[in-house]
């Protein structure tokens, strides 16, 4: 989907930038425990003062649900945005005059009644602060809020910088991909990314299922998978993937060999089998070596990679064991040159960091709902409405 950029604007000295971005940051008692959402900020705000402009963010924090919540003010994130920029931040509630500093924080969007239902009298008052609006919170892209949708409509508006690269890799992932194609999706339940499966299998060349979906796609085809976790009354939706995959050219690929055991804990006594022997006090916590040396192999003849989900019980070793190798093998192909990598999800990132490869991809999306919003195929409205 084509988008304008900042560069799109001309020269905005004396003029009034107003930028969403993503602030929600965690926080341990009064202090930022993590900056990197701050630290994605830094190039678009660099690039419209680069230009000129003052810049002022706008911004939610937590779910006060159109009340004000002290603990939820961001007001408390300003002195570690202003340490990430290395430029003088100030403060201001809606409706008051901006102070002098060259970037200015609004009260979270949040506070406002009219924020999440998108009221296009709240945007007109954050429009009369300025003239230009940039979106750079591709996180927030998936909702139709004042702040992001009915507001681009007031101004001239464009993607800031962070926002631009997403899309831009999001694009060559899927918009107009290098083929082979391969989709890794995993995770708990098919139930959660029914959407995205119907998308990729119309889209991609390879389908990896792994974590718990797997075994509801195993037992849709005859197999009995014991006490794993497994949507039994999904069968048929299961079928139905399968059976679309297969009219669209898409190879679907599930566990061939498995690793099992009692007990859903650390370092349990476990197994390799076939997914045709579990036992009915077993659970499938993990695809098997056989099938990581196979899906490895895909990974390697393939040019483009999206991934979201792990393949099993990351977070407990040995059941980490799949993910892991799978993504040491996306890394090191994409390290290489031979792989553009795109991923995203917090399980997903958890995981590639566990693995040590989170560095190593195209590119991370740290954005949760927008990311699974854009493998489902829909129109984001933060997006859709910069072109």
């Amino acid at each position: 989907m084509p988008f304008k950029t900042i560069s799109d604007f001309d020269d905005l000295s004396g003029k009034t930038a107003l930028v969403r971005v993503d602030l929600n940051v965690p926080m341990n008692g009064d202090e930022v425990s993590d900056d990197t959402r701050l630290q994605a900020v830094k190039p678009t705000v660099d690039a419209l003062a680069a230009k000129g402009a003052k810049i002022v963010l706008l911004a939610h924090f937590g779910r006060p649900k159109g009340q004000r919540v002290a603990e939820m003010s961001l007001k408390q994130v300003v002195p570690a945005l202003a340490a990430v920029l290395g430029r003088d931040v100030g403060f201001a509630e809606l409706g008051d005059d901006l102070p002098a500093d060259p970037v200015v924080v609004l009260e979270n969007t949040r506070f406002e009644p009219g924020e999440t239902e998108n009221d296009s009298l709240l945007a007109a008052r954050y429009a009369a602060y300025g003239d230009v609006y940039v979106n750079d919170a591709f996180s927030c892209a998936h909702r139709a809020h004042a702040s992001t949708e009915a507001l681009a409509r007031l101004l001239p508006a464009a993607a800031g910088v962070t926002m631009g690269r997403e899309l831009a890799a999001l694009d060559k992932a899927l918009g107009v991909p290098l083929k082979p194609v391969v989709a890794v999706v995993g995770g708990a339940k098919v139930s959660s990314k029914l959407a995205v499966l119907e998308n990729l299998v119309e889209k991609v060349d390879h389908l990896i299922i792994g974590g718990g979906m797997a075994n509801t796609f195993l037992f849709a085809k005859g197999t009995h998978v014991g006490a794993s976790l497994c949507e039994n009354d999904l069968k048929e939706t299961a079928l139905a993937i399968l059976a679309n995959a297969t009219k669209h050219g898409c190879q679907v690929h599930l566990p061939t060999d498995v690793v099992v055991a009692k007990e859903f804990k650390a370092h349990a006594p476990s197994r390799i089998c076939s997914p045709d022997d579990v036992a009915g006090d077993e659970m499938i916590l993990d695809a098997g070596p056989s099938t990581v040396e196979t899906l490895a192999g895909v990974i390697a003849a393939s040019q483009t990679l999206v991934w979201n989900g792990p393949m099993g019980a990351f977070e407990m070793e040995p059941f980490d064991m799949a993910t892991v190798a799978l993504a040491k093998a996306a890394g090191a192909a994409t390290a290489a040159g031979n792989l553009l990598s795109v991923a995203g999800g917090g399980d997903t990132v958890a995981a590639l960091a566990h693995a040590g490869v989170k560095d190593d991809f195209t590119h991370i999306s740290t954005a949760g709902g927008a990311f699974l919003e854009w493998m489902e195929g829909k129109i984001l409205p933060g997006v859709a409405v910069l072109g």
